[in-house]
């Protein structure tokens, strides 16, 4: 039986509005949400039904099953994109240290699977360019994530004083414009060149992919997936690696039920299976 709606809310929502979202949430993106959830998702999507002037959530609901267009913002509204320049900073060190072994003269390629608004792919492009001691470094990196007004954001690459200040401040001056009119930081172009953002769904059955990478960072994206879509996902990673290639995973995520697929270097870093790297 539906748990009645709440009376401080200004909307109805009930415990079958919630499942029903939940249900179309794993469907359409693969996120399990937690039944913990419940308020973080009205106060999310209570904005939307606002916007488009409905008086309750199945109202809402139904639009959304009408209206396709509807729902990127749906999707968008329920993603969570927390991330700061070089979040667990050892990776980047890591990569640092596998691009400086990398001898050949060839394109480098470089996957971020969630982008949210810029501070990783750009972190990576950073890396890139201590590596290689410039600016134009033999490296592409494609930055994507689910959420599109969150990649808009990355790619226009300006962020406030507090989002950079954590960063070395030799960063800061050689990578970034100060806008003193705002106060706001712009990624210097050459960085930005580096990189293309692109909206990919990681469930989507085609991802229409130009492999193969040197390095993939998903990192506290699976958190979001059950076992079988972890599974499924690594499943299309894992030749998409160069032999030498690395995945880097979070710092809270483990891929052992995938023991078949990849092998773990530490530090929550993987290779493939049939990798020489140890």
């Amino acid at each position: 039986m539906a748990a009645p709606p709440q009376p401080s809310r200004e909307f109805e929502f009930t415990s079958i509005d919630f499942e029903r979202i939940r249900k179309l949430l794993y469907e359409h993106a693969g996120i399990a949400l937690s039944p913990a959830k419940q308020d973080m998702v009205y106060s999310r999507l209570a904005r939307r039904l606002r916007a488009c002037g409905y008086q309750s959530f199945t109202q809402y609901l139904q639009y959304l099953e009408r209206d396709r267009g509807e729902w990127e913002t749906f999707i968008n509204s329920l993603t969570t994109n927390l991330t700061f320049f070089f979040r667990e900073s050892h990776h980047f060190d890591i990569l640092g240290t596998q691009l400086r072994q990398i001898k050949e003269k060839r394109s480098i390629k470089i996957w971020c699977c969630a982008a949210s608004t810029g501070e990783e792919p750009y972190s990576l492009a950073i890396t890139a360019c201590e590596a290689f001691s410039s600016l134009t470094p033999p490296v592409q990196i494609l930055a994507s994530d689910i959420d599109t007004a969150v990649l808009a954001q990355g790619e226009q690459g300006s962020y406030r004083r507090d989002q950079v200040e954590r960063m070395q401040k030799a960063y800061i001056n050689r990578y970034f414009t100060h806008n003193a009119g705002d106060d706001r930081y712009t990624v210097r172009t050459e960085l930005r060149r580096m990189i293309v953002f692109r909206r990919i769904n990681l469930l989507s059955p085609g991802w229409t992919l130009q492999g193969p990478f040197d390095a993939i960072f998903c990192r506290n994206v699976m958190i979001y997936f059950d076992k079988p879509t972890q599974y499924g996902i690594l499943k299309r990673f894992a030749p998409l690696l160069r032999l030498d290639g690395r995945l880097y995973a979070g710092h809270s995520e483990s891929f052992l039920h995938a023991n078949d697929l990849l092998r773990s270097l530490g530090h929550t870093v993987y290779v493939r299976l049939d990798s020489p790297l140890r």
